[in-house]
């Protein structure tokens, strides 16, 4: 075993022109006042690294251009569709009426595990909220569940870009298997150079 060069990763990956017409995974990230400029940089990573079909920051998420989101995003800002709402629940509300699914990643009463989605609760949004008081309760009232990670610690939360990292990418293994397919760091859309 060896580590790839970056000229071998290069070549496995799609190029910013490429990504432009590459079908995006059917998932929508939903950022409830989320505090951190650093937070929102990883987050934009994320959502380049799973190929989500788009990013809404709302209410005071800080947005692009900032010199701190481009620090952790590493370039995702041109990568990644995405734009600004005012609010979580007006952003909840036009996703449900496009017939989105949408979960609140929350400590509910009624939460669910968050390795419990299936194929058909696809497209499927995620809203991640605030990193102190995490999802306003107006708008978890809007959702149609409400998805946990375990804790099995002392701690009862994560921070947010590692919960977004976490419940993103059991997502996009759930969708990709229900349509068959590769679930290694190939992809079936992507062209042989």
């Amino acid at each position: 075993m060896r580590k790839r060069s970056y000229e071998e990763l290069c070549q496995q990956r799609l190029t910013p022109q490429e990504l432009r017409h590459a079908p995006r995974h059917p998932l929508i990230i939903v950022l409830d006042n989320v505090r951190s400029l650093y937070n929102v940089g990883s987050i934009f990573r994320t959502a380049d690294a799973v190929r989500a079909q788009e990013l809404i920051l709302c209410g005071f998420t800080p947005t692009p251009p900032r010199e701190e989101i481009a620090k952790t995003a590493l370039g995702a800002t041109e990568t990644v569709p995405w734009r600004f709402i005012r609010s979580a629940a007006e952003a909840v509300g036009e996703l449900r009426a496009r017939g989105v699914r949408v979960f609140a990643v929350e400590l509910a009463t009624e939460s669910r595990p968050y390795d419990s989605l299936q194929p058909e609760e696809f497209p499927a949004a995620f809203v991640f909220g605030n990193e102190l008081v995490g999802i306003q309760p107006e708008v978890l009232a809007l959702c149609d569940a409400a998805l946990e990670i375990p804790m099995y610690g002392a701690k009862h939360s994560l921070n947010v870009a590692v919960a977004a990292g976490i419940v993103l990418f059991e997502a996009v293994k759930v969708w990709r298997r229900a349509h068959h397919l590769v679930a290694h760091n190939g992809d079936s859309h992507r062209r042989p150079r």
